[in-house]
């Protein structure tokens, strides 16, 4: 595990808001904790021991039998579990940026990386596309469990099907984890388009789609000879009876107007982005989601020395001056310490933060 995953709110206690989270701030979760809280004596008893109850009502919504379904605690677990299972594959491949835990996981039960060619575009830009990252795998022969997350984080980058379905031909397996897949309007892979591939699985978070990260809650879907194996390596009690209680509830209780949250969501992202794109200094890069990934460029005039500033200083003034939390991403394997992701947040205050970004970087000019 990298040392400072997203979201480190707890390490600063109060602030104004949080910008570090990718999980959407309009999503009320006032009924589900109500729900909740008049069924606590579910502590006293063991949970089932493979959610079974859950899976059945997961299957019903994407119209797959429950046997092409297991519920996991959270998508994290789902990673380990999968790499635990098809560890005999040897060798992994992943392109970074991207969720830090999947590298981590194969590492942890053996694996090693594909080679890769290690091209001048690939050491220079952090943010190679997907067809320079697969031409840098085409020597590579045997193979590979491959590792998808789509959207990706921290880039937003999206990956159509047609793209999905070269790729499953290209590897053993494809392992795609759509944790976000709620946070963008483009069309991803259905749950019987995976399953009818064969050699895909696709992970699923019910932690972004109603905003629980606590509970930790989420799912895999894959043929049922998949998920059979997968099941030889689950833990009993995985997932804790109060996760189970806020799944089914949340199966029951799908909200009509989540669509239009999701729309405003996307437009102040959009809205976000543009204004951010406007501060000399700052680069944007394009994103299909909540969340996009930026970088701090070297200020300063031009035949003069250029004074350098990193997402870390960036992110301690925003703390200091005005309670805002963003998410350092240097240490995602591929960045560097300008790189920073932010989420959008409430309309006041994305654009409170455009104006106190603006502040710090020409802050930093005058200084150059």
């Amino acid at each position: 595990m990298i040392n400072g995953h997203g979201d480190d709110i707890y390490q600063y206690g109060e602030i104004r808001c949080n910008f570090s989270s990718n999980i959407s701030p309009l999503i009320d979760t006032g009924p589900l904790r109500q729900h909740l809280a008049e069924r606590l004596t579910l502590i006293n008893h063991y949970p089932e021991p493979d959610a079974y109850s859950l899976e059945v009502l997961i299957a019903a919504k994407h119209g797959i039998s429950s046997n092409e379904v297991l519920v996991t605690s959270g998508a994290t677990d789902a990673i380990y579990l999968i790499a635990q299972t098809l560890r005999d594959e040897r060798t992994f491949a992943v392109k970074r940026p991207t969720f830090s835990e999947y590298a981590d996981a194969c590492r942890m039960y053996g694996y090693e990386e594909a080679p890769k060619a290690a091209s001048k575009r690939e050491q220079s830009d952090a943010c190679i596309s997907y067809a320079e990252h697969e031409q840098a795998l085409t020597k590579f022969k045997g193979g590979a469990v491959r590792w998808l997350c789509n959207p990706n984080n921290p880039t937003g980058e999206l990956l159509t099907t047609d793209t999905i379905k070269v790729l499953s031909r290209r590897h053993h397996w494809l392992i795609i984890d759509q944790s976000y897949e709620d946070y963008t309007w483009a069309p991803l892979l259905s749950a019987q388009h995976a399953i009818d591939m064969q050699n895909v699985i696709v992970i699923h978070s019910m932690t972004k789609r109603y905003a629980i990260p606590g509970l930790r809650l989420g799912y895999i879907i894959a043929p049922s000879a998949v998920i059979d194996r997968l099941r030889a390596n689950y833990r009993p009690w995985a997932v804790n009876a109060l996760a189970i209680e806020a799944g089914h509830w949340l199966m029951e209780h799908e909200e009509p107007y989540y669509r239009e949250e999701m729309r405003m969501l996307l437009a102040q992202t959009q809205y976000l982005r543009d204004r951010l794109r406007g501060i000399f200094g700052i680069h944007v890069y394009p994103t299909s989601t909540n969340f996009m990934l930026c970088s701090i460029q070297p200020l300063g005039h031009r035949t003069l020395a250029r004074q350098e500033c990193t997402a870390a200083e960036l992110k301690e003034y925003l703390l200091a001056h005005h309670g805002f939390l963003i998410r350092d991403a240097s240490n995602f394997e591929g960045l560097k310490d300008c790189h920073f992701r932010i989420a959008t947040q409430l309309p006041e205050f994305n654009d409170e933060l455009v104006e106190a970004i603006k502040t710090f970087v020409y802050k930093v000019k005058r200084d150059a």
